[in-house]
């Protein structure tokens, strides 16, 4: 990682009082951002902060790198701003990738309005269900749910996607519809790779969160085989309300549970660094965040880009 990316991490530990609070604010693990914090200390041959089981408070020299780290992050942003705002013209090619479901029900739509509203930008869109590098297959911008991985690159979240369990009326009266969801444990779950259940997930009622146990009978990486899989009553998944609304309401699958709520799919932008971002990104995303929110499909999440750096 680049030593400005290290400084915003130890300022951002600091500002949350947490290297856990700062992990989630970031998007990655606590113990990357600990490993972080430990590769800015040692760049810099000085303990930066005191570790307790109540947080993080900076030593001596911490208190000074914090000072200095926020002039020199605020300084940066401002320079590329303003080199920002020379480019008036949204043009050239620009790689874009995403999911093959979210690429053809919500990213898609939006990039061939943007096309016509900016025929100068060569957008090139690759769908593709599975974790990339965009810095080292030269991708521009990735909208990603679920699981960052651990390649290079700037991550924001962006939005959350309201999340179903479904299955076939016919699996549910096989196996008896559950009503607790402890009952989920005589069914087989359809699991996508990206989502490790542990052996538990959680589901919420009025508030109260409960954790599920879960029977993981068949994992893919592949959205349109795990449909399958379900339509064939192999089982039951878990899947973005929006892709479902269609065979919910014709009747083909079920929701299962639905007094329960199920952890919402976290929607990233995913560009190669914190300094990429540019017009382009910025007319993609809002124009995509435009759709899902006249969609009601997600919780939005408007911010000035990029808000954290992948381990």
């Amino acid at each position: 990682m680049d030593r400005l990316g290290l400084l915003e991490s130890f300022v951002i530990a600091l500002d949350e009082g947490s290297l856990n609070r700062a992990a989630q604010r970031r998007g990655i693990s606590q113990p990357a951002m600990s490993l972080q914090i430990k590769q800015l200390e040692g760049l810099l041959g000085q303990e930066l902060l005191h570790r307790s089981s109540t947080g993080v408070k900076p030593t001596r020299p911490g208190q000074m790198v914090y000072a200095q780290a926020q002039g020199l992050l605020s300084g940066y942003d401002r320079m590329c701003a303003e080199l920002s705002a020379l480019e008036d013209n949204i043009s050239g090619t620009f790689r874009i990738s995403t999911s093959t479901f979210f690429g053809r029900i919500i990213l898609g739509p939006v990039l061939l309005e943007v096309n016509q509203a900016y025929p100068d930008l060569d957008i090139v869109m690759k769908l593709e269900d599975r974790l990339i590098d965009v810095v080292r297959e030269n991708i521009d911008l990735a909208i990603r749910s679920g699981t960052l991985g651990d390649g290079d690159g700037a991550a924001r979240k962006i939005a959350q996607m309201e999340t179903v369990l479904f299955a076939t009326p016919t699996y549910l009266d096989q196996t008896g519809r559950p009503q607790t969801p402890d009952d989920l444990k005589r069914l087989k779950f359809i699991q996508h790779h990206e989502d490790q259940t542990g052996g538990f997930f959680p589901l919420t009622l009025d508030g109260v969160e409960h954790q599920a146990p879960v029977h993981v009978g068949f994992t893919a990486d592949d959205p349109d085989l795990i449909i399958r899989a379900v339509s064939n009553h192999t089982g039951y998944a878990r899947a973005p309300r929006l892709f479902l609304d269609e065979a919910l309401l014709d009747g083909r699958f079920e929701e299962v549970l639905p007094a329960y709520t199920p952890q919402p799919k976290d929607i990233y932008a995913v560009y190669p660094s914190r300094h990429s971002y540019d017009k382009r990104h910025e007319v993609v995303v809002s124009a995509l965040l435009d759709r899902m929110e006249a969609l009601r499909v997600a919780s939005i999440a408007r911010s000035h880009p990029p808000a954290s750096i992948m381990a």
